[in-house]
């Protein structure tokens, strides 16, 4: 709350209270009736020599948020480096080794979704993993958050969204904006992914679709075109306030 006053003076007690009342209906209330791990429990895939931060951060923030159980599957050399970033992480050294996907795969029922891509570099066979991971999380129906890298990796292999996910809940294109800038077709159409650009992201993204710069003076209107123009995605645009269409409204 100090931090939020600090950052905007004009919020009141109740415009604060209006937030936490927003947060209360998306995240369960935490009861003496519940065990560890009925309220979430995700699985980060990614981390290497090179990345560490990455898998860290999307998976302690999973757990700020109100999940229970954050799970890292990460390369061998990474997972010391990222353990011993918090004690909370559940790390497994296996995304490099010869059965890496069946390692993962193991732990796909008991994980409420999955995160594909943090830190997990452009290595072939770290990519080809990744795929195999993919796949099995869409079989068994688990909801996959999609990052940069994986992006990349569904750009060279020929692969489209459309195909990875028909039989998933739905995916979420946080990074990689840069590549769908490029090949708006990967995801076009797509109703079940939410593209979250910050502004110069989005400035990209809507040129590259609409053949226009984006109007400064109706930003609104700005993210309702984009969002009709990749075929009703919900469009994210992150900033001071955040601007969010369905192409509907």
């Amino acid at each position: 709350i100090e931090r939020s006053f600090s950052l905007h003076r004009t919020h009141t007690l109740k415009d604060m209270e209006n937030i936490f009342q927003l947060v209360r209906n998306v995240i369960p209330p935490l009861t003496g009736k519940k065990h560890k791990g009925q309220d979430g429990r995700i699985g980060i895939v990614g981390g290497c020599r090179e990345y560490t931060g990455a898998p860290y951060f999307a998976a302690i923030t999973a757990l700020k948020v109100g999940a229970d159980l954050s799970h890292v599957f990460c390369t061998k050399d990474a997972a010391t480096v990222i353990k011993s970033y918090s004690p909370e992480l559940i790390v497994h050294p296996v995304l490099d080794s010869p059965n890496a996907i069946h390692e993962v795969e193991k732990w796909l029922p008991r994980l409420h979704s999955v995160v594909i891509g943090p830190g997990l570099g452009r290595d072939e066979v770290l990519l080809e993993n990744a795929k195999g991971i993919i796949e099995k999380s869409k079989m068994k129906g688990i909801p996959i958050i999609i990052d940069a890298v994986s992006i990349f990796f569904i750009s060279v292999s020929g692969l489209t969204l459309k195909n990875l996910f028909s039989e998933c809940s739905y995916c979420v294109l946080q990074d990689g904006l840069w590549l769908i800038s490029q090949q708006p077709s990967l995801i076009q159409g797509y109703q079940r992914a939410i593209l979250t650009p910050n502004y110069m992201e989005f400035s990209r993204l809507y040129e590259a679709m609409l053949r226009d710069p984006v109007d400064s003076s109706d930003h609104h209107g700005c993210v309702l075109r984009l969002s009709q123009a990749m075929g009703n995605l919900t469009v994210v645009q992150k900033g001071e306030r955040d601007l969010i269409s369905d192409g509907e409204k």
